[in-house]
Parts: C-alpha cells; structure tokens; sequence
C-alpha cells in the first residue's frame, strides 16, 4: 500500500505587488479542493450582479429587436431561453473544471445590430445566418487563429462598426423624451448620481427608478405577468446570400472583435491562462446548437466577466470562480422562467426601455468612439464606417452594418497606400 501524497500547501491570496497566475489544470486532473470549501458570500454576491448587469443591460435590446421584426412572444421567449441554458451550461462546466471565473453571455453588440437587421429578413433565413456566425466562431476557435484574424481589420475599422451600431439604439430614446419626461430625466438623473458613487448599480439603480416613476403615473400593467415555464420554439433554419451577409457576416465580426476579444483579455489581465481555442471552440459549439430557437449567439463575457474575475469577488484568485458558478446556476432559472422575463419587460413603457437600453449602451459607445479616432490614420475610414454604419442603410437586401465594414477597410486600404 503506498502511503498518500502530502497535502498541497494553502495558497496565499494575490495581491497587488505578487499577483497569482492561475492555469487551467491538465487533462484528467482532479482538484482537490471543494466548492463547498471555496464558497464565500462575496463571491456570491458578484455573481447576482453579473448576472443582473447582463439582464439589465442586454435582455431590452433583445425584446426590441424581436419586437421589431414582430416575433410572437414565444418566439422572443425562446430566444432568450437558448442564450441562458447555452451561458448556465458553459459557465457552471469551465468554472468548475478549470477553477476560473469563466463567465458566457450573450453578444449585447449583435443583439444591438438585429434591432435594425433583422426586420425585414424571413425568421427562417435570419437563423440560418445565426448558424454560419457561430459555425466561422469554432472554426476560428478551434483553428488558432483567432489573433491573426482580427489583426487582418484595423481596429479603429471594428471599434467604429462598434459605436455606429450602438449609436442607433442609443438616439431612438430622445423622440419618446416629450412623452414620457419626468420618467426620463429621473432615470438620467439617478444614473449619474449612481454612476458617480457606485459605477456598477447605475443601470440596475436607473431601471429601478424609472419602475417606480412608471408605476407613480399608472404607466405599469403587470397583470399579464404570471410566472411559467419557457416553451422552446424550433425553427427550421434556411440560408440565403443576403441573410449571410446582412446578419452572418457582421455578427461573427462584432461577436469576435466586441465581446471574445475584449472576454479574453479581461480573463488574462487579472493573470487568468486560459485555452482560448478551447473557450471559443465551446461557446460557437453552443451557438450551433440553440440557434434553431433563436438563439443569436453566446460569447465571451467582457462586463459581466470582470466582475467575477476582480477582487471584489474574493481576494484570493482560486475562489473566484465561485461566483462563476453563481452566475451559471441563475441563468439556468433563467432559462427556465423565460417566457415570464419577457412579459416583465414587456409590460414596461417603451420610453423605459428605450431608456435602459441607451443607458446601458453609453459606455460601450463612449469606448467605441475613443477607440475608433484614436489613431489619426485611420481616423477617416472609422469615421466612414461609423457613418455608414449608423445610416441603417440597405443596399441589395444588405444592411449597413456590412458595408460600412466593407467602406472603412476599401477606406483604409487606400489612404494608407497613398502614405507609403
């Protein structure tokens, strides 16, 4: 009989000076340490806020964008139901099996970009543009060459496709302002103030309020609301050119450039190795699977993420990953109770939700533009991207997304000629 190995010495927490570089264990490795042992109320309590900044901050985007290509409730219900079982899944496994905060959401820039894509498009057509984005996902995942792809488009090209389609959520709110004012500009005002003491409430504090201003001038009607179990639609994809190109292409872009990209260097700035081909490879693999109940795509997390990965959650890095599991366990219920999310946000004024989602975009938009002006010489062709972009377009069936990318690199590839 051989004696037991010794037990590994405790790990001390990080800190600022000596941080702790956690790795993913090798195959077949089994970890000693419990979940049971590792679980702490601060990490709880991160998980409950990254899951209520992604809902708050991305489930309105996805309502809208249904609503406007005039899906049933179901529809829209089953949508969400696919995202959250895909990110519930993928999060609770590689947490668990690499001892990371490795947290999934859904792509909030493509949710973004069908509000103005996706009416107009057959629902069959527009799912079978949702499979090729998330097929070209694990080939790029599972290929390697996730870098070098995104090194082929200038940044400032991507950051601009970025902020124009952003920028169009964002504006719609200022026509509903003299129908709903007072709603409005408590909203804006609590965001600042929240925004100025607690950066990380301010959309959850600015819905909060704009419920309570709503349901003070009797704008609120929940009484369609009853809680019930998700009812998944499934939808026989086809695949038509102008879907590809109008909602494929650009998803895959702004999924890899706007939410894996920016996931992944979250994960390695707070000394995260992860095994980026494995990570993409899971979250296309997923897409692939609910794409046929709506399912845009899950992805990286970047926001939300950060959130899980910083101290906050725990000073020790190694118990972090606790509120990854958190995050994964709730979105299960989410997943569950779908069809009762989406009669809650239904049942909110289309100025609140308008406002909510522009709110919530303002940062990303903000970063965006930064981004995409930076470097004065690309400063022309993101400029032409973001223009284009933010038209809404559509030439051949195609909508603006694709050609303001399209515009921007021709743009690029030109001036920078004439330079050397």
């Amino acid at each position: 009989m051989t004696a037991p190995p010794p037990p590994s010495p405790a790990s001390p927490p990080a800190t600022a000076d000596t941080p702790v570089i956690v790795s993913a264990p090798p195959p077949g490795h089994r970890h000693a340490r419990r979940f049971t042992d590792d679980f702490s109320l601060s990490a709880l309590v991160a998980g409950v806020i990254a899951v209520l900044t992604g809902f708050t901050s991305s489930a309105v985007l996805m309502y809208q964008a249904g609503a406007a290509a005039h899906l049933s409730d179901l529809q829209i219900a089953s949508w969400m139901a696919g995202l959250s079982l895909a990110i519930g899944v993928i999060t609770i496994f590689l947490s668990l099996r690499w001892r990371m905060p490795i947290v999934i959401a859904w792509s909030t820039p493509g949710a973004a970009l069908l509000i103005s894509s996706l009416p107009g498009v057959p629902y069959a057509e527009a799912i079978g543009a949702y499979l090729i984005s998330a097929a070209l996902i694990v080939a790029i995942g599972l290929s390697g060459w996730t870098d070098a792809l995104m090194r082929r488009i200038p940044a400032a090209i991507t950051a601009a496709l970025l902020a124009g389609i952003l920028f169009r959520i964002a504006i719609a709110v200022f026509p509903v302002v003299s129908r709903e004012p007072v709603t409005l500009l408590l909203m804006l005002a609590s965001y600042l103030l929240a925004k100025r003491v607690q950066p990380r409430y301010a959309i959850v504090v600015a819905l909060v309020v704009g419920v309570i201003a709503g349901a003070a001038a009797g704008h609120l009607d929940f009484s369609a609301v009853h809680p019930q179990l998700v009812s998944p639609v499934f939808t026989l994809p086809r695949f038509s050119v102008a879907a590809t190109v109008s909602i494929g292409l650009p998803l895959f872009i702004v999924a890899m450039t706007s939410q894996n990209m920016p996931g992944l260097a979250v994960l390695r700035a707070d000394h995260y190795k992860v095994r980026s081909s494995t990570l993409l490879g899971a979250t296309g693999f997923a897409s692939l699977l609910t794409a046929p109940f709506g399912a845009h795509g899950v992805t990286v997390a970047a926001i939300s993420a950060a959130i899980c990965t910083g101290p906050d959650a725990h000073e020790d890095p190694r118990r972090r990953y606790v509120a990854a599991v958190v995050a994964g366990v709730l979105y299960l219920l989410a997943a569950l109770f779908a069809s009762t999310i989406a009669a809650l946000i239904a049942a909110l004024p289309g100025a609140l939700v308008l406002a909510v989602a522009a709110l919530a975009l303002l940062g990303s938009m903000g970063q965006g533009l930064a981004d995409a002006l930076r470097a004065p010489g690309e400063r022309e062709a993101a400029l032409l991207t973001f223009l284009i972009t933010a038209s809404g377009i559509t030439v051949l069936s195609i909508g603006s997304a694709f050609w303001g990318v399209l515009v921007g690199v021709v743009a690029q590839a030109v001036l920078g000629w004439r330079r050397r």
